[in-house]
């Protein structure tokens, strides 16, 4: 068992975008919790359902691409919210320093909507709703692991006790990215056997992220 918090990896500027992002999940995270509504009756509202975005069915009771960008900033509990705030933390503010804070903005939010969809068209017939950061910050790991495979994250490791050691980002993303191709291949061969995790969404998400984290640098930096 493995648990990354923190990184050595220095930023040359504020990284408000990912602040904000941060903010905006914890927040909706709190009306989640005083809504009058059930958790039920939200995620049912405002999660992205698979069959709704294929079929263009309205089964919500708004839009289903409208719960494409809701369904980014909710999240099924707290340990959910905490594990996709920690790796947004960790690896948010580079990314954001890297390429810019309005670029990094519209690669988060386009992560997401890949994620969406990459979990949308491998269950298209699903009426369950997903929800979740995850599939927007699977993006971030991708583009993390492109442009800083030799940063050194700060990771608390279990041997019989707990032990900080500091492994390569390469490592540390690599292993959780296998981890993701492992569980969607026996998602999709044993259908219902995913525990609930839309595994489609963190490789549709982390894909995008590696693919494309190029073309968002800045020309200097591409070069």
């Amino acid at each position: 068992m493995f648990f990354p918090y923190k990184d050595d990896n220095p930023t040359y500027s504020f990284p408000w975008v990912t602040l904000t992002i941060l903010a905006a999940n914890i927040g909706i995270y709190v009306w989640q919790l005083l809504s009058p509504l059930s958790d039920l009756a939200i995620v049912s509202r405002y999660g992205a359902i698979p069959y709704a975005l294929t079929s263009f069915d309205k089964v919500q009771p708004i839009s289903p691409f409208a719960t494409v960008f809701t369904s980014m900033f909710m999240h099924g509990g707290l340990f959910h919210l905490l594990g996709n705030m920690l790796y947004l933390w960790i690896f948010g503010d580079n990314v954001e320093d890297a390429i810019g804070h309005f670029r990094f903005l519209v690669f988060y939010l386009l992560s997401g909507i890949v994620a969406v969809y990459g979990h949308a068209f491998t269950d298209p017939d699903s009426l369950v709703p997903m929800v979740g950061a995850s599939g927007a910050v699977s993006g971030i790991l991708g583009a993390y692991l492109l442009l800083f495979p030799g940063a050194r994250v700060f990771t608390l490791v279990f041997f019989g006790l707990f032990w900080v050691i500091q492994i390569p980002a390469i490592i540390v993303i690599g292993m959780w990215a296998v981890m993701q191709f492992m569980n969607g291949l026996v998602s999709a061969a044993v259908p219902h056997q995913g525990g609930g995790v839309a595994w489609f969404a963190h490789i549709g998400g982390f894909v995008f992220g590696m693919l494309t984290i190029r073309f968002w640098l800045p020309a200097r930096l591409r070069r």
